[in-house]
């Protein structure tokens, strides 16, 4: 099994359950546009959760596709698996707080500590293995 395929297959389902939550709730408040009445609501935070999960999931999916078909393995792979368990942290932080405006909730502080450091990890490991 690659670490790496199986990341970019979490994210990618992870995109497409927060986009068919985003639908569910849009049809349970009969939103078609815009968050709704609430901006702490359910639908907000879900159109947030998954707005954050558009702007992160094509950047890690491509680099993942690059580390494995470079070879990339050992501590790189590892960081991949810390990268999406951070990217899931991060959305069910965003859909659990009780609002977007306050005190965030701690998964999504873990989760975006998360994505930040091993984002920049991969980032330096796609550098290295560039120039070298």
């Amino acid at each position: 099994m690659n670490a790496f395929l199986v990341c970019s297959a979490i994210l990618v389902i992870a995109y497409f359950l927060l986009a068919f939550n985003v639908s569910r709730l849009r049809l349970r408040t009969q939103t078609s546009i815009g968050l709704g009445n609430d901006p702490s609501g359910p639908l907000a935070k879900a159109v947030r959760a998954h707005g954050n999960a558009a702007e992160y999931t094509p950047l890690f999916v491509a680099m993942f596709f690059y580390f494995l078909l470079s070879g990339a393995g050992g501590w790189i792979a590892w960081v991949a698996i810390g990268v999406t368990v951070s990217r899931i942290l991060h959305a069910l932080g965003m859909l659990m707080a009780r609002n977007l405006n306050g005190q965030p909730h701690p998964l999504r502080t873990i989760g975006a500590a998360g994505t930040y450091i091993g984002g920049l990890a991969l980032g330096l490991a796609l550098l290295l293995r560039v120039l070298l």
